[in-house]
């Protein structure tokens, strides 16, 4: 879709801006989302706003994934404390309509969302010292906390069944029995370890559908460089890239932040042998976390390391089920690429295995 000046004019005069558009620019570093920013002039001063029309090829629903974000992002605010100067980079700012609704909808279809842009923050894109691990974990803890007495099941399921084991193996099961690509031959050892692992991966999953998990609010998309720090990287400010907020246990996130803050490897590494769980950043992780997560059941304390094998465990199911169905999901740049995903999280899973003696100890 082309924007053109006129057309981001006329989108722009639907949300509630004072003032005048006086420059913007497209930001294209593979969001999923179409991102603009823009500068507006009123009454002698600058502001600044990022503008994004939503993929309605990821999110079927865009009105309720705004709603989801309108409600947790005011909930969020309504803990914190107006006299913190920090408060606007503390949590995203919905900026409505003007008729007060989180979402736009424009002449062609597409759907449009804005927020007050962020400034004097910087994020990160790996994990490189234990400092910066505690305050990741902090990041996670403290956005729990502060939507502990959030009731989960009132939002929407923005993707449902995201994180659900027993759906994915299903779905890695069909693709299996359709191998439509010819690719099972190449997998067999990736297939075997998998099934090898099945009952346990489906823990969590069994605990949550069960009910003997709470229903909360989770992000489902903790990586480090969803997280906002101070441009000193002194401390952590506030999670953003929330279109995947939705029902779910806290375990999910808790796994995430694991998985992906302590690998040694890229996600996609083709030296297997560089795939470590990082054992320092870990135990980093989960004391940033618990000093903020004072509100855990028993048993969410019980399973958070197994947390972090079962998100690990997850995104390797599904990388390979991606690689059998031919990349119809994930981009890649090569054709073992979702293959070679899938071998760095069962690497990853190996190495929290030869490590768990001390990645519980304490835990």
């Amino acid at each position: 879709m082309q924007i053109d000046h006129q057309m981001l004019h006329e989108i722009l005069a639907h949300f509630a801006i004072d003032g005048t558009l006086s420059s913007f620019k497209f930001h294209n570093e593979g969001h999923i989302n179409t991102t603009i920013f823009s500068t507006f002039e009123h009454e002698g001063r600058l502001y600044r706003y990022t503008h994004q029309r939503i993929n309605t090829e990821a999110f079927k629903d865009p009105v309720a994934l705004m709603k989801n974000v309108s409600a947790v992002t005011a909930h969020i605010r309504g803990k914190l404390d107006e006299r913190d100067g920090d408060v606007d980079r503390r949590v995203l700012t919905v900026i409505p309509t003007r008729e007060g609704e989180p979402i736009f909808l424009d002449s062609q279809g597409g759907y449009w969302r804005t927020y007050r842009f962020i400034d004097q923050v910087r994020t990160y894109n790996r994990i490189e010292s234990e400092e910066i691990a505690y305050l990741f974990g902090e990041a996670v803890g403290t956005f729990q906390l502060q939507l502990a007495d959030f009731d989960g099941s009132s939002l929407s399921h923005t993707i449902p069944r995201f994180h659900d084991m027993r759906l994915r193996y299903d779905q890695l099961a069909a693709a299996v029995k359709t191998n439509h690509q010819g690719r099972l031959a190449a997998v067999s050892g990736e297939l075997a370890f998998l099934e090898e692992n099945k009952d346990r991966g489906c823990i969590i999953t069994d605990a949550f559908s069960a009910g003997r998990l709470p229903v909360r609010v989770t992000h489902n998309d903790t990586k480090v460089n969803n997280v906002l720090f101070r441009e000193d990287g002194s401390e952590a400010l506030s999670m953003i890239d929330l279109d995947t907020v939705m029902p779910g246990t806290i375990l999910f996130d808790t796994g995430d932040m694991l998985r992906t803050g302590s690998n040694t490897a890229e996600e996609d590494t083709l030296a297997l042998d560089s795939v470590d769980c990082a054992l320092p950043f870990h135990r980093a992780l989960l004391s940033g976390y618990r000093s903020k997560a004072s509100f855990l059941t028993p048993l969410e304390e019980e399973l958070l390391v197994e947390s972090g094998r079962t998100i690990t465990q997850i995104m390797a199911v599904r990388f390979l089920t991606d690689y059998l169905n031919g990349d119809v999901y994930y981009h890649t740049e090569r054709e073992s690429h979702n293959l070679d995903r899938s071998r760095t999280q069962i690497a990853l899973m190996k190495a929290m295995d030869r490590q768990w003696g001390a990645l519980t100890k304490g835990a």
